[in-house]
């Protein structure tokens, strides 16, 4: 019996988006499938105590080893491939859907003199046209009802249309418009089989006449103040949308294909690779791979085609891919071998009726023979065409020995497909890293190889990372991430607001990169003198106590005697880390040197993932596989993150603006802090210096300019409300 706390994921790696998951036993087979609607609180439920978990479900998550997830868009799709692959792996642990039953179809029986719509579930017959499966009974047959409004066609059994023909009198239906009564001739067979036609045209997608044609109808009744029949009509319009919502895993039965999808930064990919067969999602596959070189994406998706299809294994041997015997699986979105892998190749027959029953049960859908995931199917779909397509699609028309097409997909239900399978590339991807970023031997190993690389005396226990972002030079801001022990440590992280010389901004990113060290520096400068009774040159005060260029207290020691926690920027970082190249790392060396600090400093630009030390003309090339490669390349990630969510704050709240704004000297702290404590800019006028001053932050120079500003002839008249009500740009 297993333990679930050893295979349980960590609560931040589960997505909270709707998706399918499933638990593995200790061989690989799939033991249960479910769905959700959000994964991270569905698979939270799974690992509490396990005297509160149902007997059943008790068993089931002792005896998994591993538990993976599959994202999707909608909850619609998680019923639809949870059903798929219930009927795919069959499960010892699920109980539904392992009878006869299945999802429900739509059915038009064409061939009929009158067709006939009906709701059957997974028989199939000649003649006849079907629609789905949908994930609801209810809700379709709700939606037939709402359909037969619109396409008011047969929907009765055969013996009560004979009843019908033979006493000239239409039944129920007929009478409350939900038939047109072809069996008393209200409409002859060929305007019945019309309104056939046009009922199996809405459902196969060509759905924009109808919707608009309630839509209006709903704008009128609600023009003529006929709110109920608006009401029933604006149910009806819903219930359409609901019948033909997109169901991107779901594709027509004849679609064969594996759809792949790649996503990469500088030196990592995740790979992802949907095999459908029949038009259903039959197995998934997914990994992870290092870049030791810089290949593009032409070029990775012909290694990955070679990879999947160069040895293609007999599916009656699991082939040197298979998982050893008793290596348990790990959890996560896939694993290296992955669903598909572990799908038969042909599903299991289902068994025969009882010796004694009447009729043999019908054969669903979702049971006939497709081909194994394992092969070479007649469609392939990439992000991009490989490098000499040509020949690649050849090679796999050899191995199939029929026509392979390899192409891109560009709109409709493929393309929708292949956006849900590049979500799971990327929750791979960010999973991968994180279990990296997490692990204590690879960060130990990470830490001692950069201090190996940098010549530095020890490995950096405390590292800050600085990085930049605006738009087009405005709204410039800054970010500093703190790690500790090559963990982030977010309680440490700063944000800057980039001033420049003007305070307009900097001129250019090495300015502003220069500006944000200076202030860091300074203040750690600045809290080092006071811990020995000196007080900064240039420092100003407020109330006597010693304050910064931001207006913060400056005070002795790194931790605040009131809380017992580390002040702002008392402790000196082991390394700083700067997102740029050679400019950049000048430009903060200056800053460093002229503040008389001593901390070793690098640079690490773009694309080429290059280390710059100051005083060297070449760079560091760390090898691409290398732990403290991935140490820097993700403490430059976090920090370039953390920017632009500051960026993108001040962006919105720059688009509008105060009257305050123009006051030179007045930031937004001390701008949120007037108005706090004064209400408007009607009172502020209206105040005295002493008033100003008693403000936090807010000095008797500061106070001054902000009075004659505002009393001034320069200053638009604005703020005569509760609060200053901003006015735009």
């Amino acid at each position: 019996m297993a333990d679930p706390s050893t295979y349980r994921p960590a609560p931040g790696e589960i997505p909270a988006a709707p998706g399918v998951y499933r638990f593995l036993d200790g061989q690989g087979r799939v033991i249960y499938v479910g769905k959700a609607k959000s994964l991270r609180a569905r698979l939270s439920s799974y690992f509490q105590d396990l005297s509160a978990l149902h007997p059943r479900t008790r068993t089931m998550v002792t005896t998994a080893a591993a538990v993976e997830w599959t994202v999707v868009s909608t909850e619609v799709e998680s019923l639809a491939l949870e059903y798929s692959w219930i009927k795919e792996f069959n499960p010892r642990f699920n109980v539904m859907y392992k009878d006869d039953k299945s999802y429900p179809y739509l059915a038009v029986t064409m061939s009929e003199t009158y067709p006939r719509v009906q709701v059957v579930r997974g028989a199939r017959r000649a003649g006849t046209r079907y629609f789905g499966p949908f994930v609801q009974a209810w809700s379709i047959r709700e939606t037939l009802d709402q359909l037969l409004r619109v396409f008011p066609v047969r929907s009765c059994a055969p013996g009560v249309l004979r009843r019908a023909q033979a006493s000239g009198r239409p039944c129920l239906l007929g009478y409350i418009d939900k038939c047109s009564a072809p069996c008393v001739g209200r409409v002859s067979q060929a305007e019945h089989r019309a309104l056939a036609e046009d009922l199996c045209a809405f459902m196969a997608g060509r759905t924009g006449p109808y919707l608009r044609q309630v839509e209006s109808e709903m704008r009128a009744a609600a023009a003529a103040l006929d709110f109920e029949r608006a009401a029933r009509l604006r149910d009806d319009a819903a219930a359409l949308r609901k019948v033909v919502e997109r169901n991107a895993v779901v594709l027509p039965d004849a679609t064969d294909a594996d759809v792949f999808a790649l996503v990469r930064d500088e030196l990592t990919a995740a790979v992802q690779v949907f095999h459908v067969r029949g038009g259903r999602v039959r197995g998934q596959r997914g990994w992870v791979i290092d870049l030791v070189d810089a290949p593009g994406d032409a070029e990775l998706v012909h290694r990955l085609l070679q990879q999947v299809y160069g040895a293609l294994p007999d599916p009656a041997d699991p082939g040197p891919g298979a998982r050893a015997a008793g290596a348990p699986p790990r959890s996560g979105p896939t694993t290296s071998l992955g669903v598909g892998e572990r799908a038969p190749a042909d599903p299991a027959p289902r068994a025969d009726p009882a010796p004694g029953s009447a009729r043999r049960a019908a054969t669903s859908v979702d049971d006939v023979a497709h081909t194994a995931t394992t092969a070479v199917p007649r469609e392939i779909l990439v992000p991009v065409l490989p490098q000499d397509a040509g020949a690649v699609t050849d090679w796999l028309c050899g191995l199939r020995g029929g026509r392979v097409e390899v192409r891109v997909p560009r709109r409709g239900d493929k393309a929708a497909l292949m956006d849900t399978v590049r979500r799971n590339a990327e929750e791979a991807l960010r999973l991968h890293k994180t279990r990296r970023a997490g692990d204590l031997t690879q960060r130990s190993a990470a830490l001692e190889e950069l201090a190996e690389a940098l010549d530095l005396p020890e490995a950096p226990l405390r590292i800050e990372c600085y990085d930049v972002s605006h738009t087009q030079g405005t709204y410039q801001v800054a970010s500093m991430v703190v790690f500790e022990d090559g963990a982030p440590r977010k309680a440490d992280y700063r944000r800057f607001t980039v001033r420049g010389q003007d305070g307009a901004g900097a001129v250019d990113d090495t300015a502003a990169m220069a500006e944000v060290l200076t202030r860091r520096f300074r203040r750690l400068v600045a809290e080092r003198e006071a811990a020995v009774g000196r007080l900064s040159e240039g420092a100003g005060t407020v109330d006597g106590t010693p304050v910064d260029d931001d207006g913060l207290p400056i005070a002795s020691g790194p931790i605040d005697p009131a809380t017992g926690r580390a002040r702002r920027f008392s402790y000196a970082p082991s390394l700083v880390v700067v997102d740029g190249g050679l400019p950049q790392v000048r430009a903060v060396r200056a800053v460093l040197d002229d503040l008389g600090v001593e901390v070793p400093l690098v640079g690490l630009a773009k694309r080429l993932e290059e280390v710059w030390v100051p005083g060297e003309e070449f760079p560091v090339i760390l090898p691409r596989t290398s732990p403290a490669l991935y140490l820097l390349q993700h403490l430059r990630d976090e920090s370039h993150r953390f920017a632009i969510t500051h960026h993108r704050k001040k962006r919105s709240a720059g688009m509008t603006r105060s009257v305050l704004d123009s006051v030179p000297g007045l930031g937004p702290a001390r701008q949120a802090a007037l108005l706090k404590e004064f209400g408007s800019v009607r009172r502020l006028r209206g105040a005295s210096v002493e008033d100003l001053t008693r403000v936090r932050g807010i000095g008797e120079a500061l106070a001054g300019t902000i009075l004659a500003y505002l009393n001034g002839p320069g200053p638009a008249p604005g703020g005569s409300g509760p609060r200053d009500r901003r006015t735009p740009p």
